[in-house]
């Protein structure tokens, strides 16, 4: 894909703090700095910035409080700081006069991206799951464009069609790397099988839990064969130990593992949350997996990224409610013991992915940026004088 150039103009980025929102918007910014624009960052006080890695972006905090969930009075707090989130925004949006803003989702993105569209600024928003978020949900009826990580999204909200466009979700450039390596099929009935099991704190305990049960019950032949991988609670990792022991196997147990591309490169299959980031990852690498989405997640949005990615027979879905020691047993020794399955999924998670992901949102950054001076167009929409009371009715 031709790089197009566009020096000097200015776009802000929008996101919540957590790092499903952050990672993509980082991504964006190094494709558009490269690119030869300037990019400014917004988000809250949970946002930390891009700090060393892209020093050249500066970050700005304004105030942000989810509305859903909770109690009345949490839902009070959280109306009350968007409105100021909104009254701040308005005035970084007049003084940084961007050419283009674009929202990732999260609460923090709602007034900057609100702010913008106010004034006249071309907005873009990135959805990384397979169902609209509830940040873009508010703000999708004034973005000119919705960039989409899968084919279909699940809107809730009517929404024009023609708004929507593939992009995928952009991936770590280590994780990216692994699209180029070719997937190991274990063929032979002595080769060793890596299973990757990677938690984090919505998904350790149930599977510190089932995994060493469900290994367990495995043949001794196909048992002895798995070298495992796993991420455990730090309240979980004796347990795990001891029971892993208890089947003569040594697994590699640990709270988090910071060589996560190392390990999924010698995977062979992953058991796994389907977080938006965790399911491109697996995609991007190339890797089969058993997906429990987390059933608390908002708007059950795991189990929608789930079943896309087994709908394209790149993983197997199972809800927590079945993810048991016997139903994961079964599943195991029927994937594991058949490598043309494992590598048919190894193809079609290749198939499903999109490695160039940042660079496809800056090219549709680029297409929408609008041709004439974008700072005298917010200038002149900020002559209108919104007033606070109508951007927090907005």
């Amino acid at each position: 894909m031709t790089a197009a150039r566009v020096n000097g103009r200015l776009v802000v980025l929008a996101a919540g703090g957590t790092g499903g929102h952050m990672f993509p918007a980082e991504a964006l910014a190094g494709e558009l700095l490269a690119r030869g624009l300037r990019v400014a960052l917004v988000t809250d006080r949970r946002g930390r910035g891009f700090g060393d890695r892209l020093p050249a972006v500066e970050t700005h905090r304004i105030s942000a409080g989810g509305i859903s969930g909770g109690g009345m009075i949490r839902r009070a707090r959280g109306v009350f700081k968007l409105a100021v989130g909104l009254v701040q925004a308005r005035r970084l949006i007049t003084q940084l006069a961007p050419d283009l803003a674009v929202g990732f989702g999260g609460y923090p993105s709602v007034p900057t991206i609100l702010a913008a569209a106010r004034a006249g600024v071309t907005t873009v928003l990135h959805e990384q799951n397979a169902v609209l978020g509830r940040a873009n949900r508010l703000l999708a009826r004034r973005a000119t464009r919705i960039a989409t990580s899968f084919p279909t999204v699940e809107t809730v909200v009517p929404i024009d069609p023609g708004k929507l466009t593939l992009t995928g979700n952009p991936v770590r450039p280590a994780i990216a790397a692994l699209a180029d390596q070719p997937y190991p099929v274990p063929s032979g009935a002595e080769d060793t099988i890596g299973l990757l099991v990677l938690g984090g704190s919505q998904g350790a305990r149930v599977f510190g839990r089932v995994v060493p049960a469900a290994v367990a019950l495995l043949p001794r032949d196909l048992r002895s064969r798995l070298r495992i991988a796993q991420q455990c609670r730090v309240e979980d990792l004796e347990s795990a130990r001891a029971a892993y022991a208890r089947l003569g196997l040594k697994a590699e147990l640990a709270t988090f593992f910071d060589d996560v591309p190392l390990r999924l490169s010698a995977a062979h299959l992953v058991i796994s949350r389907s977080g938006a980031s965790t399911v491109a990852e697996l995609a991007a690498a190339g890797r089969p997996a058993i997906l429990v989405p987390y059933p608390h997640a908002t708007d059950d949005h795991q189990t929608a990224n789930a079943k896309a990615v087994s709908e394209v027979g790149a993983a197997w879905l199972m809800p927590e409610r079945v993810f048991t020691p016997e139903v994961l047993a079964e599943r195991l020794q029927s994937v594991l013991g058949q490598p043309a399955t494992l590598a048919q999924a190894a193809a079609c998670a290749h198939k499903a992915a999109h490695c160039d992901a940042a660079a496809r949102l800056a090219d549709l950054v680029i297409e929408l940026m609008p041709r004439g001076n974008g700072a005298d167009k917010t200038a002149r929409n900020a002559e209108s004088r919104i007033t606070p009371g109508q951007e927090a009715a907005a």
